[in-house]
């Protein structure tokens, strides 16, 4: 069974790359898209986005069923993706060669877009795992903190001359590709007249500050949060905790600065209220410190094999924004099934040498929890999108 998330790569987050006392290398010029090696996905081509998105139906009987995954034959918009710290490499930044590392997580939180869009995901030359963990060892080494950024602008803007031909476009990050895409969006979009082309901007695993209480303001200044599936040229972020281990007070999402809060759009509900996930979850038990095959997950007792690198468990999870003293953040709750053959549970939680570290949250399944409805969300603004241009 093949790995679905780069799970170090996922843990730890931009946040520690921004350090001020991480050495600095100096500038380095940006990545030359023409090329097209440095592009993990694009469209009309075999290549990390094309592997199988299968997934098996987990009843809670215990029933295996096999859910066929079939990508937009021509569809009518694209996708940009910015993939979160997942490079082992020994250096600062990475380089811009396809490893397993990206091929793994772009088909975990990226590749089944291609059923409502085209897919572009740019190389980028990010800060390291390495790096981040000699920072927080103590021990920083050169980085060029800034180059990860002037990477995907240059694709962004190799994109827009190139590709875009006037389509309409829907940004998704995690960790730090949402740090890098918040940055790309307040720089480059935000108000200029690129913004009409903007579907909607998708940033898992981060605290995008905005005014408490207001829906723009704060990291965007004309963008607002998506408050229904219809809604476009708007910003869906969140961070998932489960609903029983709330955002501890070392949170590192969930938080920002005083007078603000983190912004919390769930894509089961964004109008508010509690809603049920459609989650695409790793068939394999989610680990840290490998990007490998997984060890198997036990979803039914007893265990019965599958065969997908995704699993559907329709019925078990639902979730809702919380705003209270641990912060605004999306809160994940499991609904178990007394008898049932269906295991009543998830893999998911960040755990180093046995122990879960509150302080992630659910941090390594935020795209998977939620996948499905991010999906239905980028259809339904689709549709919207493409009735106010004709």
């Amino acid at each position: 069974m093949k790995s679905t998330i780069a799970l170090a790569g996922i843990l730890f987050c931009v946040v520690a790359a921004l350090d001020s006392r991480a050495a600095e290398t100096p500038a380095a010029p940006a990545a030359d898209y023409a090329d097209m090696s440095v592009w993990l996905c694009r469209p009309g081509r075999q290549d990390a986005c094309t592997a199988s998105q299968d997934a098996t139906v987990v009843a809670v009987d215990g029933s295996l069923t096999r859910e066929t995954f079939h990508p937009a034959k021509n569809p009518p918009i694209d996708c940009f993706y910015v993939y979160p710290t997942v490079s082992n490499e020994p250096s600062g930044n990475s380089d811009l060669m396809v490893t397993g590392a990206e091929k793994l997580v772009v088909d975990a939180q990226f590749s089944r877009f291609a059923a409502k869009c085209r897919l572009f995901a740019p190389m980028y030359r990010q800060v390291t795992l390495t790096a981040l963990r000699a920072l927080i060892g103590g021990k920083p080494m050169p980085t060029d903190r800034d180059l990860a950024y002037r990477d995907v602008l240059a694709a962004w803007n190799y994109y827009l001359a190139h590709d875009n031909k006037g389509r309409g476009v829907v940004l998704v990050g995690h960790s730090q590709g949402s740090g890098v895409l918040t940055r790309l969006i307040k720089e480059e979009i935000d108000g200029k007249p690129v913004q009409a082309k903007l579907i909607s901007a998708i940033l898992m695993g981060t605290s995008l500050p905005v005014p408490t209480g207001a829906d723009v303001g704060g990291a965007f200044q004309h963008i607002p949060v998506c408050r229904s599936n219809g809604q476009t040229g708007c910003v869906i972020a969140f961070a998932d905790f489960r609903a029983n281990v709330p955002p501890p007070a070392n949170t590192r999402f969930g938080k920002a600065p005083e007078g603000m809060q983190a912004v919390c759009a769930n894509p089961a509900a964004l109008s508010g209220g509690s809603g049920m996930l459609d989650a695409y979850l790793s068939a394999g038990r989610i680990s840290t410190g490998s990007d490998g095959p997984r060890e198997p997950f036990d979803w039914t007792q007893p265990a019965k094999r599958i065969d997908t690198s995704f699993v559907k468990v329709p019925g078990l999870l639902s979730a809702a924004c919380v705003t209270d003293e641990h912060g605004s953040y999306l809160a994940v709750t499991v609904h178990p099934t007394a008898n049932g053959a269906r295991t009543n549970d998830i893999s998911g939680d960040v755990v180093v040498n046995g122990q879960v570290l509150q302080d992630w949250g659910l941090h390594l399944i935020d795209a998977n929890l939620t996948m499905g409805n991010l999906i239905a969300v980028v259809g339904d603004e689709t549709k919207t999108y493409l009735k106010a241009r004709r």
